[in-house]
C-alpha cells in the first residue's frame, strides 16, 4: 500500500514511501468525476475496531436473484466482511488467531471469486483469500441460503504455507500478498496466482477440492518479475525501499477469455503475461515515478526522491493498485487500475492486439459530507452485469483508504471503507 506524506509517519506495515508525488497533478484534475451511490460503515485499524483495515473487494453475482448479490471484502486483521448491495453488513468472518502469542496473527489481504469450481459434490462458487499473516490461502464456499452467513470456510486443514518453510519464516511476513483466481477454460482446472510481499515473486497454485468437501492447493510454478531496470540513458534503476525489500506486486487480475494475467508492480507499473507464468512479461504502462532515484532514510523510513529523469509514464501515480477487468461482449472491455498517489483510476483497452492502449480515466469524488470519495485506493472490483433494481447496469466497488464521511468516521481514528459506484455513472463520465 502506498503511504502518502500524511500517513508515512504512522504506518506500521508496508513499503517505504517511494516519492513525494503531488496529490492533484494536472492529469488528475483533468479527469471526470463520479460519485458513489453507497458506502460501507467505516473500519478502524485500532484495538477497539478489531484492527480492521479495508483492503480488497470482490463481487459475487447471485444468478438466481441478482438483487441479492454480495460484495466480499478483506479487512486485514479484521478478517472478511460480506456486504449486501445496499452496503449493509451481512457477515463478519474473523482472521485466524496467531498460533502462539509470539506469532503473527491472520491478516486477510486480497480476495477473488471463482464460479463453478469442480468438487466431488458438484460445482461450487468460492471466495479465495490470501492470508498474509499465515502465508496461506483460505477458501470459502458461497451459499446464500446458509443460516448465519453465506460464506463457509472450506479450507483444507492441511493447507501448507505458500512461500515460507516454517512459522519462523512466516513471522518475517514475506508472505502471500496479492491474489487473482482464474479457471483455465481448456482444462477446466482452477488456479490462484499469488504474489509475495516485499519481493517480486509470483506463484501459480492449483486449487484441489477433496472428497471431504474441503479445498486445498498445490504449487505449480513460480516466476520473479524484474527488480531493477535499464533506463533509456543506459543507467540502471531500482525503486527505492527499505533495505532488503524489492518492488512488490499486489493488484492482479486474469482475463478469463485468453488467460492473460495483469499484475501491478506497485512502484513500477502494470505487467502483462500468461497466467500460467510460462511466457515473457511485457510492461504495459509505467508509473510516473519510474526511473526516479531515491535515498532511503532509516530515521524517517522514507525515501527522499532525486531528480526526475523523465522516463516515467503519464497516467499512473505510484502505487499502482486495484487491478480489475471491465468485460464487454466480443472480447471488448477495459483493464482498470487505481493510482494511489493521485486518487485516480485508469482505463486500458482489454484487447492485447491493441496493445492495451490507454482509453481514459476518472476519479471517485465526494457526493456530500456524508458520502465522500475514494482516496489512496488499495483495491477495486467491477462487474458489468445487471444486479437487480439497485444496479441494473453493473457495479464498481472501490476501497477508500482515507474515510472522511461525517457519518462514518471518528476524529483521531484511522478509518477505511468501501464505496459502491453505479457502473453506468462510470461509463457516462469516462465516455466509454
Amino acid at each position: 500500500m502506498h503511504r502518502s506524506p500524511r500517513l508515512a509517519a504512522t504506518a506500521l506495515l508496508g513499503t517505504a514511501l517511494i516519492t513525494l508525488v503531488p496529490l492533484s497533478p494536472a492529469h488528475a484534475r483533468s479527469l471526470p468525476s463520479v460519485g458513489a451511490r453507497a458506502e460501507t460503515a467505516a473500519l478502524y485499524d485500532d484495538e477497539a475496531g478489531g484492527n480492521a483495515n479495508a483492503d480488497d473487494p470482490a463481487i459475487w453475482r447471485n444468478d438466481a436473484d441478482p438483487g441479492r448479490s454480495l460484495v466480499v471484502a478483506t479487512a486485514k486483521e479484521g478478517g472478511l466482511r460480506v456486504y449486501g448491495l445496499d452496503a449493509s453488513l451481512v457477515q463478519t468472518i474473523p482472521a485466524p488467531a496467531p498460533a502462539t502469542e509470539d506469532d503473527a496473527p491472520g491478516r486477510f489481504n486480497n480476495v477473488d471469486l471463482l464460479t463453478g469450481l469442480r468438487t466431488p459434490s458438484g460445482r461450487a462458487d468460492v471466495a479465495v483469500v490470501s492470508d498474509r499473516g499465515n502465508d496461506r490461502l483460505r477458501i470459502y464456499r458461497v451459499d446464500p441460503s446458509r443460516p448465519g452467513g453465506p460464506l463457509k470456510d472450506v479450507t483444507d486443514p492441511g493447507a501448507a504455507p505458500v512461500f515460507s518453510s516454517g512459522q519462523s519464516e512466516i513471522n518475517e511476513q514475506r508472505t502471500a500478498y496479492g491474489l487473482a483466481a482464474w479457471q483455465d477454460r481448456s482444462t477446466g482446472r482452477s488456479y490462484a496466482l499469488v504474489s509475495r510481499r516485499n519481493t517480486t515473486d509470483l506463484a501459480l497454485l492449483e486449487l484441489r477440492p477433496t472428497a471431504a468437501g474441503t479445498v486445498g492447493y498445490r504449487l505449480v510454478r513460480t516466476l520473479s518479475l524484474p527488480s531493477s531496470f535499464r533506463l533509456p540513458d543506459g543507467t540502471s534503476w531500482t525503486p527505492c525501499g527499505e533495505p532488503g525489500e524489492l518492488p512488490q506486486v499486489e493488484g492482479m487480475v486474469v482475463d478469463p477469455d485468453d488467460g492473460t494475467l495483469y499484475a501491478g508492480q506497485e512502484d513500477v507499473g502494470i505487467w502483462r503475461l500468461p497466467a500460467g507464468l510460462t511466457g515473457r512479461p511485457v510492461l504495459v504502462d509505467r508509473v510516473r515515478e519510474y526511473g526516479v532515484p531515491g535515498t532511503y532514510d532509516p530515521e524517517t523510513e522514507e525515501c527522499a526522491p532525486g531528480s526526475d529523469p523523465g522516463f516515467g509514464g503519464k497516467r499512473l501515480a505510484a502505487d499502482v493498485e486495484g487491478l480489475t477487468l471491465f468485460r464487454e461482449s466480443g472480447g471488448d472491455g477495459y483493464l482498470m487500475a487505481s493510482g494511489q498517489g493521485d486518487d485516480t483510476f485508469a482505463l486500458y483497452d482489454r484487447e492485447v492486439s491493441e496493445g492495451n492502449e490507454y482509453e481514459g480515466g476518472f476519479r471517485v469524488t465526494a457526493v456530500s459530507a456524508d458520502l465522500d470519495g475514494s482516496e489512496e485506493c488499495d483495491g477495486a472490483a467491477v462487474l458489468n452485469e445487471p444486479l437487480g433494481a439497485r444496479y441494473p447496469h453493473g457495479l464498481l466497488v472501490v476501497q477508500d483508504g482515507h474515510e472522511t464521511s461525517a457519518s462514518g468516521s471518528e476524529e483521531g481514528r484511522e478509518a477505511t471503507g468501501f464505496k459502491f459506484v453505479d457502473l453506468r455513472d462510470v461509463t457516462d463520465a469516462a465516455d466509454i
